[in-house]
């Protein structure tokens, strides 16, 4: 019984703090398991790659009767899905705008030197509120031409908009999802309103690009400029916020790498994968089989929901080596931090970036750091796993 209640047990806000043990037993039970409503966890690193590149398994939430406008292209399928994301690519990275991401580096470094700036020996800070929640939401304003000033509002958009996208079996989720959708017309509304001041208007952000698109086959329709601007200004900064705060809890948690880090920093770009893999921002993907298929010798009807529990493969000792620890040196780190297949994540180039000076800018005030609280208060979600906030000490 207690495998066929391992989803419920998993997003139990009790296990937020350390649901590893939960992902290995869910790896010990088989590489699929069924859960008493009827679905099933999938939780080995070869079977969920897999089904991340099958053509079979639906993310349209419209394919279970759940939505009937048109979602965004992270929750589309071919061909709908590559449309959207090839005309959402072209202001933001190759082939078209190749520089765009590379070129706000030395923005990126200006914001982080902003933030750490008041860290003084003595200070208590919270990594959340002062540094990795601030930086991405500004890098993403830069980048859309959001003003910063009205982040307040889609602070609390985009909370109503992730906490209904959250897997959360045996609740009533009624109102959640009414508060999503809810938010998704303000958020929607608000974004195209500040697009349309752009119309004729060209400026050099992604908001402006999408309007003064001159092809006509290349431009978004209102809905969809609505749908996909949500999405960028939510997951360009909700995963990052994560991918930070996660980074400097181990690290702390660590002091033998931190110190690695501090004396090498030249480490931080395999330190960042290596994270991605040991703690992972987004841990939770749902899928929809459009068709009866098979997996690992479990047949799997049509239409069954199928959740892929990421962060446990990427700690499956049949693909990595001693998965339980954490070795920023680490190589043949193929993980799935960002996913895989044709939803691999959009804006994995700039969360690289993002994170890697962030925990640059971060290490020479962590050397004599300690928590204040262990284990720190972790957010609602289950999905995108993190801290809500991380007290820490600045010691002189």
């Amino acid at each position: 019984m207690a495998s066929e209640t391992l989803l419920a047990r998993i997003t139990d806000y009790a296990s937020r703090p350390n649901p590893y043990p939960l992902y290995a037993e869910l790896r010990e039970a088989g590489p699929v398991v069924r859960q008493a409503d009827g679905g099933y966890l999938v939780g080995t690193y070869h079977e969920i790659a897999a089904l991340l590149h099958d053509p079979r398994m639906s993310v349209d939430p419209r394919s279970r009767g759940e939505v009937t406008h048109k979602p965004p292209f992270l929750r589309l399928d071919d061909p709908e899905h590559h449309r959207l994301r090839t005309l959402a690519m072209r202001p933001f990275g190759p082939p078209h705008s190749p520089g765009r991401v590379d070129a706000m580096r030395g923005e990126i470094a200006r914001i982080t030197d902003e933030l750490t700036e008041s860290f003084e020996a003595g200070r208590q800070i919270d990594v959340v509120d002062d540094f990795a929640y601030p930086l991405p939401v500004t890098v993403i304003c830069r980048l859309l031409g959001v003003p910063r000033e009205d982040e307040p509002l889609f602070r609390a958009w985009s909370d109503a908009l992730v906490a209904a996208a959250d897997v959360r079996p045996e609740e009533d989720t009624t109102e959640t999802d009414k508060a999503g959708d809810q938010a998704r017309i303000e958020m929607g509304g608000y974004l195209v309103n500040l697009a349309e001041q752009r119309r004729g208007k060209p400026s050099d952000d992604m908001l402006s690009a999408f309007v003064n698109e001159r092809d006509p086959a290349l431009r978004l329709t209102q809905e969809e400029l609505a749908e996909t601007a949500i999405l960028l200004l939510i997951a360009g900064h909700e995963t990052t916020v994560n991918l930070i705060t996660n980074g400097v809890l181990t690290l702390l948690r660590q002091p033998e790498h931190l110190d690695q880090l501090r004396r090498d920093p030249g480490l931080l770009p395999r330190a960042v994968e290596e994270l991605l893999r040991y703690e992972p921002p987004v841990h939770i993907r749902e899928r929809l089989p459009l068709a009866d298929i098979d997996v690992a010798g479990t047949p799997i009807a049509q239409g069954t929901p199928v959740v892929l529990v990421l962060a446990s493969g990427n700690r499956d000792p049949r693909r990595f080596d001693d998965p339980d620890r954490f070795d920023p040196t680490r190589p043949d780190n193929e993980h799935l931090g960002f996913g895989s297949g044709i939803h691999l994540c959009y804006g994995a180039p700039l969360a690289r970036i993002e994170a890697q000076a962030a925990l640059g800018a971060l290490l020479p005030h962590l050397g004599t750091a300690r928590l204040v609280q262990e284990p720190p208060p972790y957010r609602q979600n289950a999905m995108l796993r993190g801290p809500r906030h991380l007290p820490i000490r600045l010691r002189g």
